[in-house]
């Protein structure tokens, strides 16, 4: 049974579900997280089928039912959202799930120009639940859409690399460039694209990237906030929201990061998006065995 002191649980392919648990810590000081990153399984929307992201995201919220008694699952991810929460509802009736999907509604009601540009993975985008969104919203909004291949990856991996002095000269910003330029024209003009719709939870992580080749004047849009609103309101109708009086609990003891991949790349992202220290992490086989915690 879970009650207002239970954890609430976060899933992604890899570490770009972190910009959506920032959201939910900052909406939710006083809960308790529970992440999991599928980064030994990523990236999902470049490469991998409906049928394994489906296995994968039943086998990973199973285990965080079980393992970590969670009162809500956030699935941090566009790609198993789009291919995998429908069922996961059906299968799951007792446990509240939250998806992610493209800001394409706030998009088609903020856009001046009636153009926007979408940025994410190929396994979104072809998706129906994107298409539905697409012609659902479409009406004002001409939606000028860009499968980011490789992109997660890239992101993905720059974790374990040092920050560099110029982060345009990265793989990150050299595939931002290519996919900004294949969207076509950005700007404030009739016909051009005033906004971007960041429709992958790692391209938040690649602002700087696309700040930088776009400019200052370009709205950047992303799901994180509305998430966590939305997650409050969940926990608010059910009863099990934690109670906001006292002390904000300490981040060891508020969050627990885990990963089925590289704990380093982890434990960095942790730390450069996060502010978490390295004890905050742990390597995991999902279904196989549990935690191993992390050298302080």
């Amino acid at each position: 049974m879970t009650s207002p002191a239970s954890p609430i649980g976060v899933f992604d392919s890899g570490i770009g579900g972190l910009s959506v648990l920032q959201a939910l810590r900052h909406e939710l000081p006083h809960e308790r997280f529970v992440y999991l990153a599928d980064s030994g399984n990523a990236p999902y929307g470049d490469a991998r089928g409906d049928a394994f992201v489906q296995q994968r995201t039943r086998t990973i919220a199973r285990h965080l039912r079980e393992q970590h008694q969670i009162k809500v699952l956030v699935i941090a991810c566009n790609t198993a959202t789009a291919a995998a929460v429908d069922m996961l509802r059906a299968e799951m009736p007792e446990l509240p799930l939250i998806g992610v999907e493209p800001a394409i509604k706030p998009a088609s009601l903020s856009s001046q120009t009636g153009h926007v540009g979408v940025m994410a993975t190929r396994g979104t985008v072809s998706s129906a639940r994107f298409a539905r969104l697409v012609a659902e919203h479409g009406q004002r909004v001409q939606f000028h859409v860009q499968p980011c291949d490789g992109l997660a990856k890239a992101i993905e991996e720059s974790t374990e690399q040092p920050v560099p002095a110029d982060p345009m000269a990265t793989e990150v910003a050299q595939l931002c460039a290519r996919y900004v330029n294949a969207l076509g024209s950005f700007g404030q003009k009739t016909g051009e694209m005033d906004s971007l719709v960041l429709g992958c939870t790692h391209y938040i992580f690649a602002r700087e990237q696309l700040r930088t080749l776009l400019g200052p004047d370009i709205q950047f849009i992303d799901t994180g906030a509305p998430v966590a609103r939305q997650t409050r309101r969940v926990l608010d109708r059910l009863g099990t929201l934690t109670s906001e009086s006292g002390p904000l609990p300490a981040a060891e003891g508020q969050v627990q990061l885990m990963t089925t991949g590289s704990l380093q790349a982890l434990q960095s992202a942790a730390s450069r998006w996060l502010e978490l220290p390295a004890q905050c992490c742990s390597s995991v086989q999902v279904g196989e065995s549990s935690a191993v915690p992390a050298a302080a």
